[in-house]
């Protein structure tokens, strides 16, 4: 199991439970829950919540279920046992003889106490804190992170995106079973890093649209091209960052995408309710991201956010983009994508016209975002029976996908 670093930030100091040298197994470190915390939030501070079996632990600990709100100040048993350190070393204080696992629950109390979240260190008080998932979960790998098959040598300064190979077949399981398997065609797309954000997620599911008795949910179908879109770029060795994740939907080859709320964003972030705040969360995971690949060298780095619209049930629209203000890159990128999408159109058996727009928007992840680079696509009108079309049917999405591809790798 590889460790991940973790995501700490600062909370009011912890209560120890009492040690026990014989039972320290069953000495758990509690902690207040802040206003407006559920389970993942307050895991997350900790760096535990990308390890399913830390939640189930800590839900049954406590007598929650992972969506529960807490109670604001109250204390909760945490998935992190307490061990009386012997002074000599983590190995011969918990009875293991795992080098690799030593040193990751070291790395795990000398980050909780580098972020302000445990008083002194292990040594000092001789409190070591160890993971439940150290002890119960040897199986998992915490969610987003790479095993050792995975790591390419290809890989920049350690920044994997989501973990793209330099040879062979490769699996990701977000695109589900069917569609996991993702060879790599070519490197063509080699040192190039795209962000991708489908819309949406989570609390909020965008607009939607009534097909007979079903009803289309944006952020589903949003989703599902965005996904076909990032296999269509990890096929052709970019290194990339799917931000809006959904941790059962995979690829979906289906006409009608069942509506949920279980997005999350990249590590494992719940998605908050307030619109800015959503976006925000997304913009500066991705300034965060784009800082450190600009540091290692790459400069080509680039935003692609993908939305469906609501108009009237009258109103046809075809895909039309919006770029960045001022930013002739962005620009370039979103005439490409209108120009491929002309192409296809006009090669039609209909030859039907096409009457996608390009346009600049001072939308937030436009306006936000520090990459080189950044369009924003609507695909169709939700509630338009015949844009419905371009959205229920899995070809049409494969092809959106593929063409909006076409447009990235045009020059």
């Amino acid at each position: 199991m590889k460790y991940r670093p973790l995501l700490f930030v600062m909370l009011a100091i912890n209560t120890l439970v009492p040690l026990n040298a014989q039972d320290w197994k069953e000495n758990l470190l509690t902690a207040r829950a802040r206003s407006g915390d559920n389970v993942l939030s307050l895991l997350r501070r900790y760096g535990l919540s990308g390890y399913p079996c830390n939640v189930d632990f800590f839900c049954d600990k406590n007598n929650v279920t992972h969506r529960d709100r807490l109670l604001s100040n109250e204390r909760y048993m945490l998935p992190i046992c307490v061990a009386a350190y012997n002074g000599r070393s983590i190995m011969s204080t918990i009875e293991i003889d795992d080098w690799k696992k030593a040193e990751r629950i070291k790395a795990f109390n000398n980050k909780a106490l580098e972020q302000g979240l445990r008083p002194e260190s292990f040594i000092d008080n001789r409190k070591l804190w160890v993971p439940i998932h150290e002890l119960e979960c040897e199986s998992e790998t915490p969610d987003n992170t790479p095993t050792t098959a995975q790591v390419s040598s290809t890989t920049i300064k350690g920044l994997h995106g989501e973990l793209s190979l330099s040879k062979g077949s490769r699996k990701f399981p977000i695109f589900g079973d069917t569609y996991a398997n993702t060879p790599l065609v070519d490197q063509k797309l080699k040192n190039k890093v795209f962000y991708l954000i489908s819309g949406h997620g989570g609390p909020d599911v965008g607009a939607q649209g009534q097909n007979g008795s079903h009803t289309l949910c944006e952020d589903e179908y949003a989703y599902d091209v965005t996904l076909r879109l990032l296999r269509k770029l990890l096929s052709h060795g970019a290194t990339v960052y799917m931000v809006v994740r959904d941790p059962d939907d995979g690829i979906r080859d289906g006409m009608y995408l069942e509506c949920d709320k279980d997005e999350v964003v990249w590590n494992n972030q719940e998605i908050p309710f307030p619109q800015r705040e959503r976006l925000l969360q997304r913009t500066d995971f991705i300034n965060k991201m784009a800082t450190k690949h600009l540091k290692a060298g790459i400069t080509d780095q680039t935003v692609i956010e993908i939305h469906i619209d609501s108009r009237s049930v009258h109103q046809h629209i075809d895909v039309f983009f919006y770029y960045k203000n001022g930013n002739e890159a962005s620009k370039k990128l979103a005439n490409n994508m209108q120009a491929v999408f002309r192409e296809k159109y006009e090669n039609r058996p209909d030859r039907r016209n096409y009457e996608g727009t390009v346009t600049t928007r001072g939308l937030l992840t436009l306006t936000e975002a520090k990459t080189k680079k950044a369009v924003f696509i609507e695909l169709a009108n939700i509630r338009n029976a015949n844009d419905q079309q371009r959205l229920v049917q899995k070809n049409n999405r494969q092809a959106l996908a593929n063409w909006i591809y076409e447009g990235i790798i045009r020059n």
